[in-house]
Parts: C-alpha cells; structure tokens; sequence
C-alpha cells in the first residue's frame, strides 16, 4: 500500500479461501488485460472469460499467457459449458480444457434444463481435471428457486467435487440471487448461509449497492464475483472502508461509538 491507515479490516493474503475477487472478462484486449493487471492485478483472484466469448475473440493463448504471467488463473464462463453439453460434446470439452492449458472449469445449468444427478457426474469427472467451480441458479428470471433447494443443489455439488459454488445473478445482477430491480434477495442469502459456509460461496454481485450489501453481511473476506474489471479497484476500496458506503462500517467495530461523533 501507499502509506499507512490504521483500524482497516484485515485481507486474506492470496491464494485465499476467502476475500475471493472473480473479475469478468466480457473480451478485453491483450493490452487491455495488461493495463487492468497493472492497476488491478493485486486484487484478483481468478477471472473469468465471459459466457462463450472465448471462442471468438482473437488471440485467446497470448491473452491466456498474460493472466498466466501475472498468476492469475482463468476459466471458461459456464454457459460455454452449456454449450458444448448440448450438442453432446462433454468430451471435446475436456480437451479443450486440456488445449488451453485450463486449471479451473465452471459446471453450470443456468441456460438449460439439466438433471442434477448428471451435473453432479459432470463435476465429478471434471473435477479429477480441474479445479471446479459450480454455478447455482437459473438465468431466466421468471424461474424461482426456493431456499431449500438452493441448500440442497448447493450441498450436493460440493459433495460431488466442486472447490466452490458460485450463486447465479448474471452479468447484470438481476436474476437468481437478485430481484428484477437488482435488489438482493436477503432471506435467501440469509436462510443458504445457516447451513452453507460462506467461504464456500461466491456472490456473483455485479452492482455495487449488491457489493456494498455483501461486505457489511459477511465482512471485507467475502466471495465476490462477476465484477467488472473497471470496478476492482472499487470494490477493494469498499471491502476495506474507503468508500463512503462502508466507511463507518469498520471504524464502528474497532471504535464503538465513532458512528455517533
């Protein structure tokens, strides 16, 4: 850091388990990803190449060698393994995974209807290549899925081999964990938090008020993800009280009655 501020809340060091940051990389340039990873690159843990972008942009291993050189681990958005599910390409998945030189695959069903048990069996092949990530939730928004059952989908796909489970909102912060409007969905949040730990959940929270909301439930260590990578910078700010949306947040843990002054 700069200089010294006392009384911020203290950052798991990387590689953690917890204070994750996913980035979202919707086809940035090669020179694009090197002034993020300037700027930014401190901050974040692994990023992930939007949907199927990866199969269209250009020069997509001199772009994967760059986030490789500053250690930073990519993976493929979940809908791009969706994709090749659905044309009945489960292997040739797994080679490109191999291609690629990919460390991480995100096992997700947000764009089609897939029975569990065969996600689970996705995951845990997957999981003896990989580190893998599972996204829970739908993309339709008009799909609701109770608490238990984001409990139970959840519990399971850890048990089947994921690292983490991932909480489905989208890009645009407006489904699944998230009404229309972009407001959290709190008593689920809540209710899947008494019996999954929240180091084994990242938020996908694209929206600052929906990051804001995160840290002031679950601390500066929280799991976030889908985060653009304009706004990482940001969001560290807001994770260590630097931010007038969590200024006080901290400083009235350490100081008491500061709030008051």
């Amino acid at each position: 850091m700069n200089y010294s501020l006392n009384s911020l809340p203290a950052r798991e060091v990387k590689p953690r388990e917890r204070g994750f940051t996913m980035a979202m990389d919707k086809g940035l340039s090669i020179r694009e990803v090197e002034d993020f990873l300037e700027v930014a690159g401190e901050y974040v843990d692994i990023v992930k190449l939007g949907w199927g972008t990866s199969y269209v942009v250009p020069n997509l291993e001199k772009k994967l060698d760059v986030y490789r050189a500053a250690g930073i681990p990519t993976y493929f958005g979940g809908t791009l393994f969706e994709a090749f599910i659905v044309r009945n390409q489960f292997d040739d998945y797994r080679r490109v995974l191999d291609k690629y030189k990919m460390t991480f695959a995100e096992v997700s069903d947000g764009s089609i209807e897939l029975d569990h048990d065969l996600k689970c069996g996705y995951i845990k092949t997957l999981a003896e290549q990989v580190t893998v990530l599972s996204e829970v939730g739908s993309k339709d928004a008009e799909k609701i899925i109770p608490p238990y059952k984001w409990i139970n989908l959840m519990q399971a796909e850890l048990d089947a081999g994921a690292w983490k489970v991932i909480g489905e909102a989208r890009e645009g912060g407006n489904v699944g964990l998230f009404r229309s409007t972009g407001e959290v969905r709190s008593g689920l949040v809540e209710e899947i938090l008494t019996k999954i730990p929240f180091e084994k959940i990242i938020w996908e929270a694209p929206i600052k008020a929906q990051q804001v909301w995160f840290v002031k439930l679950l601390g500066a260590n929280v799991n976030l993800g889908n985060i653009a990578p304009s706004e990482i910078v940001p969001l560290e700010t807001v994770r260590l009280g630097l931010r007038g949306d969590t200024f006080f947040h901290f400083l009235n843990q350490e100081t008491g009655n500061l709030k008051d002054c």
